[in-house]
């Protein structure tokens, strides 16, 4: 099993930055991909960006690419994301999640593990 702790959301105002991490415990040597979603009131859970574990590759999506940034650190097995340039539609819990596989899905279904979620809100 792998424990994914996620920190560092808050309320902001657009145009501010955040940065959220997530800590990963357990069996971490059997994960491949690490991801961030995230879920709004009244919507679905949405692919954020992801990240190769051992290459790092990374993937966005289309909203957040040029202000969000996925990283990793191996050595404290976590994975970060940088957000600048906060829009209020970017308000939403945000969650961490890994996969055994190393296919950067976008897909949530095709995660194994999740965190319990950060809330962030942006106010305009």
């Amino acid at each position: 099993q792998v424990q994914l702790v996620e920190s560092g959301g808050g309320l902001v105002q657009a145009g501010d930055s955040l940065r959220l991490s997530c800590a990963a415990s357990g069996r971490t040597g059997s994960i491949s991909t690490m991801g961030w979603f995230r879920q709004a009131p009244g919507k679905e859970r949405e692919f954020v960006a992801a990240i190769s574990w051992s290459a790092g590759s990374t993937q966005y999506t289309d909203s957040v690419k040029g202000r969000f940034t996925i990283s990793r650190d191996k050595a404290k097995n976590t994975v970060y994301l940088q957000m600048n340039s906060l829009k209020p539609e970017d308000t939403a819990v945000y969650y961490c999640a890994a996969r055994h596989g190393t296919v950067l899905h976008q897909l949530s279904d095709r995660y194994d593990y999740w965190g319990q979620g950060t809330q962030v809100t942006v106010s305009s």
